[in-house]
């Protein structure tokens, strides 16, 4: 083992070498390769996240070269999946028909880059949850944390523009909704929508060009920024840890860039590119031909939306069937309540957090080290509630699936969730409060009795 470590730090020292004396950035190179990260497998999610983007971003090159962003109706269909053949569609349509039986390897691709989109969301909101429960979001990293929250809210946008262009029935029916909530934002919903879709919905000709552009160039290149943002912020104020041992808010205890990190980070790569094409490979995703082609006077219940955005249409369904009118005039129609109002109070709550709890503990500090989520009931309470509320409304977009499978009435769901989703997140709150509490009283009488044996002893 001495000698291996021995030969690693001679070649480290040989290439840092050779590009001092080419480039002058021994310094920067030294230090790069020095940089510690924390040993516990929660920081690999950031990881994960980021390797789906980069397969996002090639499986998405790729996908470029084929796809044809026009709703234009030029001819039948006369591919070789036999079921289509005759149908009118779309330009838009046809080309991802044809990307999936057509061209070489490309339902590969093509589902690898839809799965991979379900991995970087899921990455995102997984490793969002550590930094919340364990207070990673603290000075001075708040401004990480803040980055973070803007990209995962880029992310449902892009991944929703993403399977919105296929122009499949499904894509059609979602986005009918989109333009609905668009349409309920008071007094400028009208002119947004005809701002963004070109004319009344299913909008101008012009409306997917301009989509198209948003999926493939300005929102992955926001995304893009941000993720670097993320990285250079976290490299600049070094990673969080759990305590424990030598741990301190002032020494960080882990491994190196190289010889240790390097190729553990390497071998995490290669899982996500591995598990993310046998994903693509082997597990069908959105099978668009078994949809068929957008028509407004169609709509088919078996088609539902990818999981990230099962929150939002929960809460549509779930929100009463009103609307605020004064005078005769519709002031906030009823898609505003579940499509807007629900998902900006999520985010807002998530974006003042940080605020609220430095106003409420009045600790203003610098954090190196994590909290357990044990030793901060409260902050674990509350955040457990949010989590079971936002999750009940996502569980209540099945609904229509439960009543098809399980026949059990759709009106009696309703109901059912109408209470729960305000009983449910009240009981997560003080049952995790009792349980972080009781934890914690745990730890406090075996210390003691360790200490009493010591002295004993």
């Amino acid at each position: 083992m001495v000698g291996r470590a021995a030969a690693g730090r001679a070649v480290i020292r040989g290439v840092v070498r050779f590009l001092d004396e080419r480039s002058g950035t021994a310094p920067l190179l030294r230090k790069a390769l020095r940089y510690v990260f924390p040993d516990h497998w929660s920081f690999l999610l950031g990881e994960i996240a980021l390797y789906a983007f980069v397969v996002l971003v090639g499986t998405g090159i790729y996908l470029t070269l084929f796809f044809d962003p026009s709703v234009a109706h030029h001819s039948y269909y006369h591919g070789s999946y036999a079921p289509l053949r005759g149908l009118d569609m779309t330009d838009a349509y046809r080309s991802v028909v044809n990307i999936s039986f057509e061209v070489k390897a490309g339902l590969l691709i093509r589902q690898t880059h839809h799965w991979a989109a379900n991995v970087f969301i899921a990455a995102i909101v997984l490793h969002l949850l550590r930094v919340f429960f364990t207070g990673a979001f603290r000075k001075p990293r708040d401004l990480v944390y803040y980055v973070g929250l803007a990209m995962l809210m880029l992310a449902l946008v892009e991944g929703f523009l993403g399977y919105s262009l296929a122009d499949d029935l499904l894509s059609g029916m979602g986005l009918a909704i989109a333009y609905s909530v668009a349409l309920s934002l008071p007094f400028v919903g009208a002119s947004l929508a005809l701002l963004l879709w070109g004319a009344p919905f299913p909008g101008a000709e012009s409306f997917w060009p301009r989509m198209y552009v948003a999926h493939v160039f300005v929102l992955p290149v926001l995304i893009g920024g941000l993720l670097t943002a993320h990285l250079l912020l976290v490299a600049a104020r070094h990673h969080t840890q759990f305590g424990g041992g030598r741990k301190t808010e002032r020494r960080l205890v882990g491994f190196p860039t190289m010889p240790s990190y390097a190729p553990r980070s390497i071998g995490v790569a290669c899982s996500v590119f591995s598990v993310l094409f046998l994903l693509g490979g082997l597990v069908q995703i959105n099978p668009i031909w078994l949809w068929g082609p957008f028509h407004v006077d169609q709509a088919t219940n078996g088609a539902q939306p990818d999981w990230y955005l099962g929150w939002l249409i929960g809460a549509l369904r779930l929100v009463p069937g009103f609307d605020v009118t004064i005078g005769g005039y519709t002031l906030v129609p009823n898609p505003f309540w579940g499509g807007v109002l629900f998902p900006l109070l999520v985010f807002a709550i998530l974006a003042a957090w940080p605020a609220l709890e430095r106003r409420v503990t009045g600790d203003r500090g610098f954090h190196n080290l994590l909290d357990r989520p044990r030793d901060r009931p409260w902050r674990t309470a509350l955040g457990a509630a949010l989590l079971s509320w936002v999750f009940l409304v996502f569980v209540f977009a099945s609904a229509d699936r439960v009543y098809v499978y399980l026949k059990i009435s759709y009106t009696t769901q309703i109901w059912v969730y109408r209470v729960l989703v305000w009983v449910l997140p009240l009981v997560v709150l003080l049952v995790t409060r009792r349980v972080c509490r009781d934890l914690q009283a745990k730890e406090r009488v075996e210390h003691e009795r360790h200490l009493a044996e010591r002295a004993s002893a």
